[in-house]
């Protein structure tokens, strides 16, 4: 089970994540909207697209544009629609479940 965790408090938790450039991405129904906000914030990835943030809240503390999310990628980036990546201070634990192999 992967988890994303910040100040105490877990912020999201799946069996699996999508890692795109070293980053897991978490399917939106894993998330503790709870602890969630919008950002106004946006940013434009050449290959995946625009980016919009969230601005994360726990345990007393505000940590601004620490989770992030592409709305409508790029095709090439189709994969992680809606899929949250965190950075700012938020750790990832766990790992990942493997499919297995069949053999032929």
């Amino acid at each position: 089970m992967m988890r994303a965790i910040w100040n105490g408090v877990v912020l999201a938790e799946a069996p699996r994540t999508r890692l795109v450039e070293g980053n897991h991405y978490f399917p939106p129904e894993s998330l503790n909207r709870e602890y969630f906000a919008d950002s106004p914030t946006r940013t434009l990835c050449f290959w995946k697209g625009m980016a919009r943030y969230y601005i994360l809240t726990g345990g007393g503390e505000v940590n601004p544009d620490a989770a992030w999310y592409y709305p409508h990628p790029s095709p090439l980036a189709r994969r992680i629609k809606d899929h949250v990546a965190f950075g700012r201070g938020v750790s990832i634990e766990g790992t990942r479940e493997k499919k297995p192999v069949t053999p032929q």
